[in-house]
């Protein structure tokens, strides 16, 4: 069984971001990277699949060179081979530009099952996935908490809402995107850390894969949110007024 993961390398959640100088995007100079955390959960879930049903599990990721740090992480937890699609960050901020690269790049490989992030921690648009699967023509299922594998046939746990879920039978070949929190996340061990070093890494510069090129918004500048601070007196008796603070904390600040 073939499974591919796909994952992105995004800024560490601890980074201080700040606006270049030019105030069209983040100071990335100084900042640390790591594997998006969705993604993590769902390469995590691949390698358990992987180990049940044997099989490869092959990583997927597209982005500069400085990537490769976070190809090597999840090849050191386990996956087999990894491809990267050499391409700029501006590149695949466009989910179906990124969607058509990714299949693009996939044509050889015919994957029994593709698995990503829900979304990304960086810009959280929840769309690569879905997007792929269209493009690769697969039936696909999102929020997936949990899956069985029936012979050619995937029985998936999906996350629905107010504590609600859904079982579905989904064929192979397919595509899923993976809900955070669905398992434990493994640590590299130090054995693996060296096995990554020896692993295949096939680079393709995205120039080469004839893509249509990412139409990308070029936005005029980003700024920090303002902070501002409001003070509100509540005058008259104290029934009154406790009344009014709960209602203020009810519809306005919705944390009651």
């Amino acid at each position: 069984m073939k499974i591919v993961v796909a994952i992105k390398q995004v800024p560490s959640r601890d980074s201080q971001l700040k606006i270049n100088a030019a105030g069209k995007w983040i100071e990335d100079a100084d900042l640390s990277y790591e594997i998006n955390e969705p993604d993590a959960y769902a390469l995590e879930s691949a390698l358990q699949l992987r180990e049940k049903a044997s099989g490869e599990v092959v990583v997927i990721c597209a982005g500069p060179a400085g990537a490769s740090q976070t190809i090597r992480e999840a090849l050191a937890k386990g996956a087999d081979r990894a491809i990267h699609v050499e391409t700029d960050a501006f590149e695949v901020s466009d989910p179906l530009a990124l969607g058509r690269i990714m299949a693009k790049a996939l044509e050889a490989e015919q994957p029994d099952l593709v698995m990503t992030g829900l979304q990304s921690d960086d810009l959280g648009y929840g769309q690569t996935g879905v997007i792929l699967a269209e493009v690769m023509g697969l039936p696909h299922a999102t929020l997936i908490m949990s899956m069985e594998l029936d012979g050619n046939t995937l029985t998936v746990k999906r996350e629905l809402e107010d504590g609600w879920f859904q079982n579905v039978e989904i064929p192979l070949p397919a595509l899923l995107t993976i809900q955070s929190g669905a398992t434990k996340l493994r640590y590299a061990t130090l054995m693996g850390i060296k096995k990554a070093k020896t692993k295949e890494v096939k680079k393709l510069p995205a120039a080469e894969l004839a893509v249509s090129a990412a139409q990308v918004i070029h936005l005029d500048r980003i700024y920090m949110p303002g902070k501002t601070k409001k003070s509100v007196v509540f005058d008259g008796p104290a029934k009154e007024s406790a009344a009014k603070l709960v209602e203020k904390l009810r519809f306005e600040v919705r944390v009651i």
